[in-house]
């Protein structure tokens, strides 16, 4: 009788139901779910089919400040969900103890991961910035015994100091004698193109040059190649699979590009294997990929196509992070000047050491970059509020509960961002928005003071866990000569009345570069 009652009704009213009530109802039922969201969390509001995207759409332009103000809001953690059966779901953090989680104490539940993995499988192939399991683990071990080597050391510094002298300084010189505005992210973008090329291949590719630079198109399609795989990560992938499979608009250009990348890397690789054939051994090189092959009989085997994948992974890690970072560096010694002239005694105290027919070289050894207690600081202080890489995440391969009682399902992600962890005030204290080398020194610089690291998970800028950074000496190193040497000789002067602000790419690129002039600096 209750069933036949209820029927009843029911017919009634979807007899009287208009189109008016049914919009009314859907709206009402709209904003009820949008009075719990609000009710229930602080995060970004949540669209009914569309998740997030709406949100983060407006937001667009300043995506890196809204993430950061809304964990901040969030007390460090908030849910997302993408579009309605894009299988897009996670959290967005910056607390620690969430990164060391997942980069540490669960770190084989969160891998890169398939998502992660397929948009930049036609790039990079199994090299290690694309791998996860047994070919990740063969090719860190690999490249922590070479680059950690002294060898290696010795090697990288000597590229570093080699392209300061025949190239960097010489442009620099030229650009201050003349006076000219020069973009510096494009040049340092070419000086560590040209370095990591070096040091991973033994090639120089020849990006930086007289004032004219020169268009190098294996350069030019790595970069190409790097921007257009992320592109995959913006468009869901029922838009850029069928366009990679019909070969059309960015994903011909994306193929394109690679086969000119891949074309230069399989040649490297193959002139250097009949190298070694011809001689039996690649003793003299001191370049990552002879090391790797020269090695290949008493360790693990890297076929070719792995060698190709592993200089490439190399190659993109090792280019974009320095370059950017030292970019960022340059504009915040141009806004705080008090830290540009700390660092410049420091430089200063170090070259008196100098016996006096070294006194006038401004390329400075690695053992005295290691002096440069202050650099050191204020390269790591600007890292933390700039870092180059300014999200990453993991995927869950198996449902998890994340300090703090957050659940996460198998396949949701988890985006930890670096950019929002250094404006962080539970993280940083209360000045976390301010650039502030001294957080890092024991003492100051004057009165000989160390430079104090952090917990990688607190600072995760290299990374953390089992895949900290294997290049974080190799970048360091790189940025105090490079700073050392420009600073100097020269203060780095930013134009003004120009709009400095993030690019939105997995590197912190400047969006419309830096346009900066040289001037010279009197030496004593």
């Amino acid at each position: 009788m209750a069933v036949t009652l209820f029927e009843a009704i029911w017919a009634q009213v979807r007899h009287n139901l208009t189109l008016t009530d049914v919009a009314f109802a859907m709206l009402l039922l709209f904003f009820t779910r949008v009075a719990i969201q609000r009710l229930t969390t602080k995060g970004p509001m949540l669209w009914p089919i569309l998740g997030i995207i709406p949100t983060f759409f407006v937001h667009r332009d300043n995506a890196y400040d809204w993430v950061a103000d809304s964990t901040a809001r969030c007390g460090g953690t908030f849910p997302y969900r993408g579009m309605w059966l894009g299988r897009s779901n996670g959290i967005v953090t910056a607390d620690p103890a969430i990164v060391e989680h997942i980069l540490k104490t669960r770190f084989a539940n969160f891998p890169k991961g398939r998502y992660y993995q397929e948009r930049f499988a036609d790039f990079l192939g199994e090299g290690i910035f694309n791998a996860d399991g047994r070919l990740w683990r063969e090719q860190r071990r690999a490249a922590t015994a070479e680059m950690h080597s002294a060898r290696f050391t010795s090697y990288s510094a000597g590229t570093v100091t080699d392209l300061l002298r025949r190239k960097l300084l010489p442009l620099l010189d030229e650009l201050s004698a003349a006076a000219a505005a020069a973009d510096l992210q494009n040049i340092l973008l070419r000086f560590t193109f040209d370095n990591i090329c070096t040091a991973a291949f033994g090639v120089d590719p020849g990006c930086l040059g007289t004032r004219e630079l020169p268009d190098v198109p294996f350069a030019r399609a790595f970069e190409e190649a790097t921007e257009l795989s992320l592109f995959r990560f913006i468009v869901p992938p029922f838009i850029w699979k069928p366009m990679r499979l019909l070969n059309v608009g960015t994903e011909r250009r994306l193929k394109t590009a690679i086969q000119t990348v891949h074309a230069f890397a399989e040649k490297t690789v193959s002139d250097r294997r009949t190298e070694l054939q011809k001689l039996g051994s690649l003793d003299e090189r001191s370049d990552l990929l002879s090391r790797l092959m020269n090695a290949d009989s008493t360790s693990v085997s890297f076929s070719d196509k792995l060698l190709k994948d592993f200089c490439i992974s190399l190659i993109l890690a090792g280019r974009d992070t320095s370059s950017v970072a030292l970019v960022w560096f340059f504009w915040l010694l141009h806004r705080h000047p008090h830290v540009e002239t700390r660092i410049v005694d420091e430089i200063t105290r170090i070259v008196k050491k100098r016996y006096c027919c070294d006194s006038d070289d401004i390329v400075f050894t690695v053992d005295e970059v290691k002096k440069m207690e202050y650099l050191h600081a204020a390269l790591s202080e600007s890292l933390r509020l700039y870092p180059s890489v300014p999200i990453d995440f993991k995927e869950a391969a198996e449902d998890d509960m994340l300090p703090g009682g957050t659940a996460v399902r198998k396949g949701w992600r988890v985006i930890y961002s670096m950019y929002s962890m250094g404006r962080a005030e539970a993280v940083w204290g209360r000045d976390c928005r301010e650039f502030r080398p001294e957080r890092w020194m024991s003492a100051s610089a004057e009165e000989g003071g160390l430079f104090v690291g952090e917990s990688p998970f607190k600072y995760a800028v290299f990374n953390a866990g089992p895949r900290l950074c294997v290049g974080k000496r190799f970048a360091y190193v790189q940025m105090k000569m490079v700073a050392a040497a420009v600073l100097r000789r020269y203060r780095v002067v930013v134009a003004e009345g120009q709009v400095v602000a993030p690019k939105l790419t997995t590197t912190l690129y400047m969006r419309n570069g830096l346009t900066v002039t040289f001037k010279r600096r009197e030496i004593y």
